[in-house]
């Protein structure tokens, strides 16, 4: 067993005795399927602290032929799989920490040091068949492959490092890239490639250096989606253990959408809340917001108007093709709200086009970066908010009128339309504070001249809905109608309970008081 070659089982062995392990050995039958075959080259894109090591230790422990990895499996899902006994410990595995060689080389050494270590390994391996040979790795392992007919899986873990920690060196970033071509295309001694990282992989001009690799990224996981983090079931099953509440979970974690699971959850802050019982921020605890903030505050056409469309609880269409996968060549806002995608503070859905910001962690994330930054008319809104939704409650419909005027035309000067979608966005944020006792849920029919915002109460809150119905040109009066008209949108099926209609109508034509508020209670 060595460090680099055939590290063994170890750390799959800890992850399977932690108090909380979730079965992703499903994954084993994915790479399974791909090995020996033209597709047996993954990169696997996801935002930190996603399970990305833990999955490339699994599948060292599943493939590594120093180690007897039965029983670990034992139980698994996997090992229900016809595939399963096929290639259990029967391969070489190289397993590279691309970070490790980056802190621990030379400047600018990197590569040459990973070489260095790895073929010292294989020396002690197979020193019979390298035996007085001076030659790269890629020349050995091709040697080796000769003389033994063994082939290679290649783990690499952080692959993108160097792109990421090395931004102003596009030199370095090309060196490394044409490394890792030599070591791993067309060779015949690669049995599989599954490799990990933040960012997709880096493309240059027209061309991608290690355009061999099939990409599951944040923006399309293919067939991998269920093991990006955990699923809605997975979730359901760990509050059911830990008497958590399954719907506060929800509001909290989840909101990583795909084609086939619309629900994933950030699997780092679903362990730490079950561990400690308790909901909060755990992800982006392990960050600074400032990494946030860079972003949020380039100077994009568009840029501000859309985040501030996704803060108020909207959705924004975007174009993530022309992200060149890199943190510095940034050139259109797309290309920052893609990052911001991989980074895991927006998430996508693909079949819409469309990103938003997936949860109350990450909305939290936006307001700590916000609030050191250049973003004083929203902060404004976000801060008057609790007062909104004090008087909201009271049942105080001319103080909840002057509120929603501040807060639209706060919006406004961000905002580059005003229409009913332009409203809706200032209602979310001026009820900013709400999210915490509440579940925000937009519905805006395009065209029709209003738009619902409705606050479902988390069952901790014990406080009423909210269903918030916005008219142009109308009455508050009309607009209350609306909601009854409506049977209180699908968004309350199966709430029982009171319910605050709240019918806001705004006039372009009242230059004094754009807002007038009309307050009913209602019990369902």
């Amino acid at each position: 067993m060595g460090i680099y070659l055939n590290p063994g089982n170890r750390g799959f062995w800890e992850s399977i005795r932690s108090e909380i392990y979730v079965d992703k050995t499903g994954l084993i039958a994915c790479t399974n399927g791909l090995l020996g075959t033209r597709e047996k080259y993954i990169c696997v894109s996801r935002p930190r602290r996603f399970g990305k090591s833990m999955a490339l230790e699994m599948l060292a422990a599943y493939y590594g032929r120093d180690c007897d990895s039965r029983e670990l499996f034992a139980g698994l899902k996997i090992a229900e799989q016809e595939s399963f006994p096929k290639y259990l410990n029967r391969y070489d595995v190289i397993y590279l920490n691309m970070q490790q060689f980056l802190i621990e080389a030379a400047s600018g050494k990197a590569t040459e040091y990973l070489e260095q270590e790895v073929l010292e390994e294989l020396s002690e391996e197979y020193g019979e068949i390298l035996q007085g040979r001076d030659m790269g790795l890629a020349a050995a392992l091709r040697k080796i492959y000769a003389k033994a007919d063994k082939q290679f899986i290649f783990l690499i873990d952080e692959w993108d490092c160097i792109m990421r920690e090395r931004q102003e060196s596009e030199a370095l970033q090309r060196q490394y890239l044409d490394f890792l071509r030599n070591l791993l295309k067309d060779q015949q001694y690669v049995a599989l490639v599954y490799m990990t990282g933040i960012l997709p992989v880096k493309k240059y001009g027209l061309h991608s250096a290690l355009n061999m690799f099939r990409e599951y990224s944040m923006t399309n996981q293919r067939n991998f989606e269920e093991y990006t983090g955990f699923t809605e079931e997975e979730v359901k099953a760990l509050c059911e253990r830990f008497g958590m509440d399954f719907t506060e979970a929800s509001s909290w974690y989840d909101g990583y959408k795909f084609k086939k699971f619309r629900h994933v959850y950030n699997p780092k802050s679903v362990v730490e809340a079950m561990s400690c019982g308790e909901f909060s921020n755990y992800w982006t605890a392990t960050e600074t917001y400032e990494a946030l903030k860079i972003y949020i505050d380039m100077d994009f056409d568009g840029l501000r108007a859309d985040i501030v469309q996704m803060l108020g609880g909207g959705c924004v269409r975007i174009n993530t093709r022309s992200f060149q996968n890199d943190m510095r060549n940034l050139r259109t806002k797309d290309n920052v709200l893609t990052l911001l995608i991989h980074l895991g503070y927006l998430a996508y859905d693909s079949e819409s086009g469309e990103a938003f910001i997936p949860n109350k962690e990450i909305v939290g994330e936006f307001e700590n970066a916000m609030s050191v930054s250049g973003w004083p008319e929203i902060m404004r809104i976000l801060k008057a908010s609790d007062k909104l939704l004090k008087d909201t409650l009271d049942g105080d419909a001319d103080s909840v009128a002057r509120g929603l005027d501040q807060a639209h035309t706060e919006a406004a000067s961000i905002l580059t339309y005003n229409d009913e979608n332009s409203l809706a966005c200032a209602i979310g944020l001026a009820y900013y504070s709400a999210r915490k006792d509440y579940r925000l849920i937009r519905e805006m029919p395009s065209g029709k001249g209003f738009a619902d915002v409705v606050f479902l109460p988390l069952p901790s809150a014990k406080k009423p809905a909210l269903v918030v119905e916005l008219k142009y040109d109308r009455t508050g009066n009309a607009a209350i109608q609306q909601i009854k008209d409506r049977h209180y949108t699908q968004a309350l099926e199966g709430y029982t309970g009171e319910i605050l209609a709240v019918g806001i109508n705004y006039d372009r034509d009242d230059a004094n008081k754009h807002h007038s508020c009309v307050i009913e209670r209602v019990v369902i």
